[in-house]
């Protein structure tokens, strides 16, 4: 530990020391550390995307000044803010951060959670040495404590080193065998087991004649449909009126081919969810993006509300002048 005491650093206006009061003191705080290379930077931006705000490679001596400094603009987080407003911090170091050793750490966190105003927790990332091993060697890096030896060398000298914050800790997370996703999904479960979980999904239509939407994750194209554009009184219309969706659902190849989407997509939903995925963009197209695409998102946009999600729908080109050239002219050749 670096010998500067926190106590010899500026005062800045407004803060603890200056008039006596803990102001902005966020009443969550996450320590993240461990074993270089066990997932410290996966672990912090799944928290960032959790609501906590990260700092890493943070000096520790400096944290009695962090923690009481109000957090900047755009952090909002809802689920996880402190009793003040404050945003909860995520504050990762390890063997690399300045200064650092484990028993000032260990006694620097506890003086700040005797006050009882800021909640503590610490995660302590570890991972096998073989496959640390194989991480670097992949990664083609240096162990920082390696110097002239092989990474091995490096890895058993920093487990020494690190050994009292792992015994310390309030939970260890063993990363031997996990993929970036696993180690994801793990901190959700353990830091926002309240919050909303789900992807954002949404349902959209879109007309190829104006190109395809270029950040759909799936794309179905619905264009193998009875087209209700040659049929003059639907035309004017959408797949959102009755008469186009009555039409549509009277093609034979509606109803099969609809079932074999909507039990894809019921399947698929849980597997992108346990794989972190955020958003899942589902677009269905048709030539003009008025009719079928539409009926077709309102009808899975339905399916999806049935089994309890809330999906986002959006009609791309439903405003669109859909001119006979958009659609080919005259019907020769009609779908």
């Amino acid at each position: 530990m670096d010998s500067e005491s926190p106590d010899s650093l500026p005062v800045a206006p407004g803060s603890e020391a200056e008039d006596g009061q803990a102001s902005h003191r966020p009443s969550k705080v996450l320590l993240v550390t461990g074993m270089l290379g066990a997932g410290k930077t996966t672990a912090l931006r799944a928290l960032e995307d959790l609501g906590w705000e990260p700092v890493d490679n943070f000096p520790v001596r400096l944290l009695p000044r962090l923690v009481s400094t109000a957090p900047g603009p755009g952090h909002s987080s809802q689920s996880l803010q402190g009793s003040d407003g404050s945003e909860p911090l995520a504050i990762g170091f390890d063997s690399r951060t300045r200064g650092f050793d484990p028993y000032s750490v260990i006694s620097e966190v506890r003086a700040l959670a005797e006050t009882g105003e800021i909640d503590f927790t610490t995660l302590f990332l570890d991972c096998g040495a073989e496959e640390l091993e194989r991480r670097y060697n992949e990664t083609r890096r240096r162990h920082p404590m390696a110097g002239d030896w092989p990474a091995a060398a490096g890895i058993a000298a920093e487990r020494e080193l690190v050994a009292p914050l792992r015994r310390w800790a309030d939970i260890v997370v063993e990363t031997t065998h996990y993929s970036t996703n696993d180690l994801g999904r793990t901190i959700r479960e353990l830091f926002a087991p309240s919050a909303p979980q789900g992807m954002t999904v949404t349902v959209s239509s879109f007309g190829f004649s104006r190109g395809m939407p270029p950040m759909a994750d799936l794309v179905f194209d619905m264009r193998f449909l009875d087209n209700p554009h040659w049929v003059d009184s639907l035309r004017p219309l959408t797949g959102r009126d009755q008469p186009v969706a009555d039409h549509i659902a009277k093609d034979a190849a509606w109803q099969e081919n609809f079932a074999r989407i909507r039990d894809l997509v019921m399947g698929l939903l849980p597997l992108y969810e346990a794989q972190g995925k955020s958003y899942l963009h589902i677009a269905f197209g048709c030539t003009g993006g008025k009719h079928r695409s539409v009926f077709s998102a309102e009808a899975l946009a339905t399916e999806l509300r049935k089994a309890g999600h809330n999906p986002g729908l959006l009609h791309r080109n439903l405003d669109s002048h859909a001119s006979d050239l958009v659609e080919g002219g005259a019907r020769v050749n009609a779908r």
